[in-house]
């Protein structure tokens, strides 16, 4: 397998025939102040118009999938790189042989969901469509789509609910707000059984797998049923990205950005209240009081007591089939008023970042509402050292420095 340079620069004419300036470049990943371990890295690519590949970077010993995209947007996972130190990488093989799809993110549609797996291991399902209601006494004004529902471990086990008894509008981890103003009315896209909003799947504009990560973008369309016709209120689009994890795949980690616009030149209003934004519905089986454990960001593991404080993240876990599994929701720092306010239910397995806390705010026309979040899904109790680190991950990614050779 031959060697080509890290950067090749091409340029198209209309037939489609092209000629190649070539260029090398290093590229250097610099750790900066925390250590890493399996973090994924991204960066753009100077001068680049080629459409989306798979490369294998190489430097140090090491051969590592680069996946790229059709803007020119890199990524790959660095296994490990100490605090303080970098890396260097001078070499981009091209990937000739098709990618086994083992070593992939797979990303398929199956009627109203899309399914997420690596090596036959499920990872989510995104709900599309509004989905088929469970059981018959629930009533179709509950009916939706928009949301990922279920979630898996890496051992299979499914940490979700979806339509639970007790709040038929929860949806496994969904986006949306409660209190709110519009035009003068107050729709409520959040309790769906009172008839006043709701938020709709609109289309499914993209899916990809790859090696370094899978997803889809979608777009939903929050609705107000308070003028006596529906009124499209905020357009909303999703980009999730599930990364892979490794032959160990210890835990499955994905990121969902939201980014919401106003669909007419009226701002959304939302008045200080207790909950609506970002939610997670655990399992039923982690009902009670004693069910569900949480873990903040502060080290808070009452319920009650980390109820309406901020954090970098939080842990929700609870027994399946007689071990703990659970799941960590990562807010960026740039998110709107971060460390967001949280809710943490007292006998419930729900959590929601809920910004709304705060005090008064509005998503106004020409200013879209950024929201990114990372998840980390796995077996066993909650590691607050390596949330901590995963968060830094997140928040403080290493640092990338492409030079020209």
């Amino acid at each position: 397998m031959s060697k080509l340079p890290l950067l090749l620069l091409l340029s198209f004419v209309a037939l489609g025939v092209s000629e190649a300036a070539e260029k090398t470049y290093r590229l250097t990943v610099n750790a900066g102040d925390w250590d890493r371990k399996d973090t994924v890295v991204s960066f753009s690519l100077p001068a680049w118009q080629s459409g989306a590949s798979v490369k294998f970077l190489q430097g140090e010993g090491r051969t590592i999938p680069l996946q790229i995209d059709g803007h020119g947007h890199a990524s790959f996972v660095e296994p490990n790189l100490k605090k303080g130190n970098s890396k260097t990488y001078d070499e981009l093989t091209p990937a000739n042989a098709r990618l086994s799809s083992d070593a992939m993110i797979q990303v398929n549609r199956e009627g109203r969901v899309l399914k997420i797996s690596s090596a036959g291991h499920p990872i989510l399902q995104y709900q599309a469509e509004p989905s088929e209601l469970p059981r018959p006494n629930i009533k179709p004004i509950f009916r939706r789509g928009g949301y990922l529902h279920p979630l898996y471990t890496p051992s299979g086990k499914i940490i979700t609910d979806d339509y639970p008894t007790n709040h038929l509008h929860h949806h496994g981890v969904w986006f949306t707000w409660t209190k709110t103003e519009f035009e003068g009315r107050g729709p409520d896209f959040w309790n769906m059984g009172e008839g006043k909003g709701t938020v709709e799947f609109v289309a499914l504009d993209r899916t990809w797998s790859g090696p370094v990560h899978g997803g889809f973008q979608t777009r939903h369309r929050f609705v107000d049923l308070t003028s006596g016709q529906p009124k499209p209120v905020l357009n909303e689009t999703w980009d999730v990205k599930i990364f892979q994890r490794g032959e160990q795949r210890a835990y499955w980690m994905f990121d969902l950005t939201s980014t919401q616009e106003c669909a007419t030149a009226e701002a959304l209003k939302l008045p200080n209240y207790y909950y609506g934004g970002l939610g997670f519905r655990g399992r039923e089986e982690w009902n009670g009081a004693d069910k569900t454990f949480y873990l903040t960001s502060d080290g808070e593991t009452d319920r009650v007591k980390g109820n309406t404080t901020r954090g970098r993240w939080c842990h929700i876990s609870g027994q399946v089939d007689g071990s703990r599994t659970g799941i960590a929701v990562l807010g960026h720092p740039d998110n709107f008023r971060a460390p967001q306010p949280m809710r943490l239910h007292p006998t419930e397995p729900f959590f929601c970042f809920a910004p709304s806390q705060l005090g008064d705010w509005e998503i106004a026309p020409g200013k879209p509402y950024v929201s990114r979040f990372r998840f980390i899904v796995r077996d066993g109790p909650s590691d607050a050292a390596e949330l901590d680190r995963l968060w830094n991950d997140f928040a403080h990614p290493p640092e990338v420095k492409i030079e020209e050779r």
